[in-house]
C-alpha cells in the first residue's frame, strides 16, 4: 500500500483549493486535493509541508488530521492522508497540475474529483457541517465543572468555520463565553488553545471593540507562547485592532515581537504577514519605524515565498504613502 498525504487548504475567505492533473497521469483531468507519496524517514507531517512547497510554491500552516482513506485503484492500492490546512498564499505557482480553483465548500459536491478525494472532500463536508449543539452559559455567570467540560469538548472538536462563527456570536452576546475563549486560548492542551483562538478572532471579526480590555493581556503573552497556532490567532486579532489605544508601552512589545518574528528564519508565512500589517500600524502613529520597516521587509523578498512577496509589495507601497507625509 502507498502513503500518500493531501492538503486540504483554506484561505481567509476559508475557500478550499482544488487542483486538476495532466492529461498523461493516472487520472486524467480529474481533480484532487494536492499532496504526494511519504518517503522513508519522513513524517507524514513533513510530507505534506514538502510537497505542497514543490507542486505548488506556497506555505501552510496544519490545523488538524482528518481520517485516512484507503482506496484500491487496481494498479494502485493507496492510504490517502488528509490534513486541513490554512494559508494566506492565494496564488499557487503550479508544477505538476494544469490548474487550480479556489471554491466554496457548497461546491465541493459539483467537483470531478478522483475517487479517494471524492471520499476525503465528503468526510471535510460532515465536519463543516454546525451540527446544533448549545451553549449553556447563561449571561455573565461562571459556569460550573459539567459544563465548562462539556463546552471545553465542544472547542477541541470545532473544525466548522459556521460552528465557529455561531460560537462567535454566541461570545458576543455573553461575556461568559468570551471569557472561556479567552482562558482556553492559554491551555497546554495545544488543540484546545489553537481552536479558542481561532473561534476568538471570528468574536473580533464581528465585534472588535470587545477585544480592547483584552489587548494588553494578549500582547504581553506573544513573547510567552509556544504554541505557534495561538500566536497566529492573536497576531491576527492585533492587526485587526485600533492599536492606538493600548500603551506605549505595550506598542514597544509589539514592535520588538514583530520584527523580531520578521526576521525569523522560522516564523510560519501568517506570522510574519500579520507582523508587518502590525508594524505598518505602528509606523502610522511612530513615523520612525516606517525605514526600518521598509529595510526589513526588502530583506524578506529573497525569500522566495509568493505570499510574503505580495503582501510586503502592499506594505511598501503604504510605507511610501507615510513618506510622502
Amino acid at each position: 500500500m502507498i502513503r500518500v498525504t493531501c492538503a486540504i487548504i483554506r484561505n481567509e475567505e476559508n475557500e478550499v483549493l482544488v487542483v486538476q492533473r495532466g492529461e498523461a497521469t493516472d487520472h486524467p483531468l480529474k481533480w484532487e486535493f494536492p499532496g504526494g507519496k511519504v518517503k522513508e524517514g519522513e513524517t507524514e507531517e513533513e510530507c505534506i509541508i514538502r510537497e505542497i512547497r514543490e507542486e505548488l510554491s506556497i506555505d501552510i500552516v496544519i490545523c488538524s488530521h482528518q481520517s485516512d482513506v484507503e482506496y484500491d485503484y487496481g494498479k494502485n492500492h493507496i492510504l490517502l492522508i488528509p490534513f486541513v490546512c490554512d494559508t494566506l498564499d492565494e496564488m499557487p505557482v503550479l508544477s505538476e497540475h494544469v490548474a487550480y480553483k479556489w471554491i466554496r465548500h457548497s461546491d465541493l459536491k459539483n467537483v470531478d474529483f478522483s475517487e479517494a478525494d471524492m471520499i476525503i472532500a465528503e468526510n471535510y463536508l460532515h465536519t463543516v457541517e454546525y451540527d446544533g449543539r448549545e451553549i449553556q452559559y447563561t449571561q455573565d455567570s461562571e459556569p460550573d465543572s459539567k459544563v465548562d467540560e462539556d463546552f471545553q469538548s465542544m472547542i477541541a472538536k470545532l473544525m466548522g468555520m459556521k460552528e465557529a462563527e455561531w460560537i462567535a456570536s454566541s461570545a458576543v452576546d455573553n461575556p461568559a463565553i468570551f471569557k472561556k475563549l479567552l482562558e482556553y486560548s492559554f491551555s497546554d492542551d495545544k488543540n484546545l488553545a489553537f481552536r479558542a483562538s481561532w473561534t476568538l478572532t471570528k468574536v473580533c471579526d464581528q465585534y472588535p471593540a470587545m477585544i480592547y480590555p483584552n489587548l494588553p493581556e494578549i500582547v504581553e503573552a506573544l513573547q510567552k507562547l509556544n504554541n505557534e497556532s495561538v500566536q497566529r490567532s492573536f497576531l491576527r486579532i492585533i492587526s485587526l485592532s485600533d492599536i492606538s489605544q493600548i500603551s506605549i508601552k505595550h506598542h514597544g512589545l509589539l514592535a520588538d515581537h514583530c520584527f523580531s518574528a520578521l526576521k525569523s528564519g522560522f516564523s510560519a508565512i501568517a506570522i510574519k504577514a500579520y507582523s508587518m500589517e502590525i508594524l505598518y500600524k505602528l509606523a502610522l502613529i511612530y513615523p520612525e519605524l516606517a525605514n526600518e520597516l521598509a529595510i526589513t521587509i526588502n530583506m524578506l523578498q529573497a525569500e522566495g515565498s509568493a505570499g510574503i512577496i505580495a503582501r510586503g509589495r502592499i506594505i511598501l507601497k503604504r510605507i511610501a504613502e507615510i513618506r510622502k507625509t
